[in-house]
């Protein structure tokens, strides 16, 4: 029986360790590949470890030849095991400080998460006992490890504690071991690697927040602070507005969802989710018809994958029932030549700088058209790069309003020559109300990558690897081009629909198993499958032909 393994990092030489060796004492064992930093300065140690490259729990058993990469904290997986693992504490803290009490996660708000007391307003003196406690855990360097218990177990431990949504997730599967991480006597789930020790845990800041507060972190620019993020009313004012549908119709959780799915009820709530869809679209066409008589055209812009263009076409028709005449316009026909379209810093083509409009000509159209005038049709071909005309010709008709979707719609540098009293500018995105349990969040960002996943496979002919390679890029195109005016929009609209994840997950898991180990982006496709593996699957029939969630699956009423 071998008794040893071998592991490495990039192209060291391998060392022999023992079968059955930690992760952190493994990096330890190879010349060069790790320098840890005393422990007083533990905000510059190692995390996690990328184990044959899938993120690992430094304190995870070796049994297999392994190339291991250390996981710092200025590196984006390095932080996301960060905030994971200053959420579990905050739950430790929590369940010390308020044993009455059930404590709840909610949505992201720049560089923090909104937290909240089920049934209780957070108060001063709340956040001072819990900051009190959370800095005594901190300060203990407590252990915390991954181990398994029994299903019983679980569901006694997590139903003691009040975490229902936790009990839920469990009910689910029938799994006789449940894995969870362990600190003292503190017991609770996680969906991803954490830290060791809570002493690593030092960078934070709670602040009151509304009716709840705010754990603020890092971010992997700056490990060693907390700034200030910027914090969008308008973004948790959508939540809230959410939120409450999710209490009216009893569902904010995962392990709810798949409860109707389980006994059959998930019909109705699908028809729900869907009214409510249409109901908020129809008060935006009321507000954009009431706003002014001189709006010309309404503007619409929202982060990838955001649903804008099926959003587009529902509001037309809601729009004609309120007696205007809808006339949409794409804005990917106005890009310059493709030898005026700038480059990134890699020297790639930079299709979503506002540099790659043609600014001009499309100002001096929509000028043209709310003078009354008849403008040639310009569209984009996007084979040769280059703008054609076609013999189209478009004049705004009587009580006609333009539709203009795009990533710009939002920056007024788009429209400089345009008065505000002309433009109505809405808002589009995708936030989830749901959680997966009590103390773990679904991550916005991980709703649209799947989103896109599926569309690109779909539509595009691209693979999950492509994808999911590209996502970095599309998320600092994001925080550039969009995030920055959302605030500006007049009307918001959130195209999340509660239950998606459970219809996604049947287009999304056979393109996560392709992705191999050998694949650079192979840590994100598992970290994606263990998260879809918490939703029952929905039967892609149910979806109605004009839902938004038709734009990424396909068979759309709507014509693309």
């Amino acid at each position: 029986m071998n008794n040893t393994i071998q592991v490495w990092t990039g192209s060291s030489e391998p060392v022999t360790v023992p079968d059955g060796i930690s992760a952190e004492k493994a990096l330890a064992a190879i010349p060069g590949a790790t320098e840890q930093a005393p422990r007083k300065d533990a905000v510059h140690e190692n995390v996690a470890v990328f184990v044959n490259n899938e993120v690992r729990a430094l304190t995870y058993r070796l049994h297999i030849n392994a190339n291991l990469e250390p996981i710092p904290l200025d590196t984006d997986p390095g932080q996301r095991v960060y905030r994971r693992s200053l959420c579990y504490a905050l739950g430790i803290a929590a369940s010390r400080a308020f044993q009455d009490r059930r404590l709840l996660i909610g949505h992201s708000l720049g560089n923090a998460y909104f937290y909240s007391f089920d049934g209780h307003r957070a108060t001063a003196d709340d956040l001072q006992i819990l900051e009190r406690e959370l800095h005594s855990i901190v300060d203990a360097d407590l252990t915390i490890e991954r181990t398994v218990i029994g299903y019983t177990e679980a569901l006694e431990s997590f139903r003691k504690r009040r975490m229902e949504d936790a009990a839920l997730l469990v009910e689910r599967h029938n799994y006789s071991e449940v894995p969870v991480y362990r600190c003292g006597d503190y017991l609770d789930l996680s969906y991803g690697p954490l830290v060791q020790r809570t002493g690593l845990l030092k960078t934070y800041r709670l602040e009151l927040y509304e009716d709840g507060f705010l754990l603020a972190f890092p971010t992997a620019d700056d490990p060693e602070s907390v700034t200030e993020g910027p914090r969008s009313r308008m973004l948790f004012e959508i939540y809230r507005e959410y939120k409450e549908w999710g209490r009216i119709l009893g569902v904010s959780s995962v392990g709810q969802l798949n409860s109707l799915t389980e006994h059959g009820k998930i019909k109705e709530f699908i028809r729900v989710n869907e009214a409510l869809h249409d109901k908020k679209i129809a008060r935006i066409a009321d507000g954009v018809s009431h706003a002014s008589e001189s709006v010309r055209v309404v503007l619409i812009a929202g982060p990838s994958s955001s649903g804008k263009t099926t959003f587009t076409k529902k509001l037309a028709v809601q729009l004609t029932v309120v007696g205007l005449v809808p006339v949409i316009i794409s804005l990917d026909d106005y890009f310059v030549p493709r030898e005026k379209t700038p480059r990134d810093a890699e020297g790639n083509y930079d299709f979503e700088q506002i540099g790659a409009i043609d600014v001009q000509h499309l100002n001096d159209n929509l000028l043209a058209l709310f003078a009354g005038e008849e403008i040639e049709v310009r569209s984009f071909n996007f084979k040769t790069g280059q703008p054609e005309y076609r013999g189209g010709r478009l004049k705004l008709p009587e009580r006609g309003i333009l539709l203009m979707e795009g990533i710009h719609g939002l920056n007024d540098a788009l429209t400089p020559r345009i008065p505000a009293e002309r433009k109505y500018k809405i808002y589009v995105s995708a936030l989830t109300q749901l959680n997966l349990d009590d103390h773990n969040r679904i991550a916005t960002t991980d709703n649209r990558l799947i989103r896109r996943m599926v569309r690109d496979h779909q539509f595009r002919g691209h693979d999950a690897v492509s994808t999911l390679s590209m996502w970095p890029s599309v998320r600092r195109g994001e925080n550039q081009n969009i995030f920055p005016f959302q605030d500006s929009a007049d009307a918001t609209f959130n195209t999340a629909l509660d239950y998606e994840l459970g219809v996604l997950r049947n287009y999304a898991e056979p393109l996560l198993r392709q992705v191999k180990p050998t694949d650079g982006v192979y840590h994100e496709a598992v970290q994606l499958q263990t998260f879809l593996r918490n939703f029952t699957g929905i039967p892609e029939k149910l979806v109605p032909h004009e839902s938004i969630l038709r734009e990424f699956i396909g068979d759309s009423g709507f014509h693309y």
